[in-house]
Formats: structure tokens, sequence, C-alpha cells
């Protein structure tokens, strides 16, 4: 097995698993803010498959890994209704939220698991390690204001028109791929999440 389709294999698993807590996390503070369609569309649960999303946490992180365009994956997003939740469009600010600050906390968990046990095994030293910054770059990631990623519901939170929330939907997929393969922005992200997660590890030192 080439190094490449390694990489793409761990990341590929290695996304499946934060992105269960990920879109839980939005799930339950949706639901905790009153709107019950989470609950009703099953998504209140750390069951995999409710979340895992074929092209964004299979197939295209998969993809971009082999060609070295860096990574990109979502996983399910999670429905709500502003009108349900508490404090309305605030509310629905602090659904969006939920996400990427559950994997800052995910991060945490690894980097701790990385330090405590790492002298144990290099395999979960590294592994571990890799997840925490694979974590902190999933929460950067997720703000980009560009639908389907959480950041874009910042902007309905905002109040930005929706006629252009709706171009936005439209393009999004595109947006993305062509930001993250002609653009810095991936450099950017990259540079964040490794200080980002050295930042972390030095708290455990």
């Amino acid at each position: 097995m080439s190094f490449p389709l390694e990489a793409a294999l761990l990341n590929v698993a290695l996304l499946c698993i934060l992105t269960v807590p990920h879109e839980f996390a939005h799930a339950w503070v949706a639901t905790k803010l009153g709107d019950d369609t989470p609950e009703r569309e099953g998504r209140v649960t750390l069951y995999p498959p409710a979340h895992i999303d074929l092209m964004g946490t299979l197939i295209l992180p998969a993809v971009m890994t082999l060609l070295g365009g860096g990574m990109l994956g979502w996983g399910r997003p999670v429905n709500t209704s502003p009108s349900r939740l508490r404090w309305g469009l605030n509310g629905l600010a602090l659904v969006a939220l939920a996400g990427p600050a559950s994997n800052f906390l995910l991060a945490l968990l690894c980097a701790a698991v990385s330090v405590t046990f790492g002298a144990l095994s290099s395999d979960v030293r590294e592994i571990s390690g890799r997840a925490a910054q694979l974590s902190v770059y999933l929460a950067l990631f997720n703000l980009i204001p560009v639908p389907p990623l959480d950041g874009s519901k910042l902007l309905i939170a905002a109040r930005v028109p929706m006629v252009i929330y709706e171009e936005l939907a439209r393009f999004g997929f595109l947006l993305l791929l062509v930001a993250m393969s002609v653009t810095n922005l991936g450099g950017y992200l990259s540079h964040f999440t490794f200080r980002i997660t050295r930042a972390i590890f030095n708290l455990f030192y």
C-alpha cells in the first residue's frame, strides 16, 4: 500500500470519527434550544451512519488527500428550524458554533491521549496527534462562510439577505473546491491549524 493511500484511508477514518460528535453537537444544542427537528430526523445520536455523508465524509476527503489538495470534507448537515429555536437566528448561531466547538474539545482530548499514552506506543502518539490536528482543522474549515459549512449559518444569523445565501448555496461546493485547489486557503488553514494544535499540546507540558 502506497503512502498516499495510507494517508487517505487514515484521514477518512479519522474524519468519520470526528464528524459524528460534531454533528451530534449541532443536533443536541438545537434540541436544547427547543427545536425537535433533529430529534425527529434521528440526529440526536452518536450512531455513525446517521451523520456520515457519502460524498463529504468518504469520497471527497479521500480524493483530495490522494491529489494533495488539502483536506475537504463534511458530515450530513443537521436540519434546524430557526422559528422553533429559542432566540431565533441568534439560537441558530449557537447551533452552528456547536460543531466547531466540539472539534476543539476533541482536539484537547486527543492531545491528552497522545501525551499521556504516547510513551507506551508510538502508533497511539502519532494517530491521536494526527486526530488532534485534524480536529482543529475541521473546526476552522467549518467556519468558512460557504454552504454547506457551519460558517454559512452564521451569515443567516447575521441577517445577510437570503438571496445572497441561496446563490452561495447553489455554487458552494464549487467555490470550496476552487478555493482549496487554486488559492492559498488551504495553506492558511494549515498554518493556523498547526499553531493552534501546538498551543493545545503545550497545555499538557
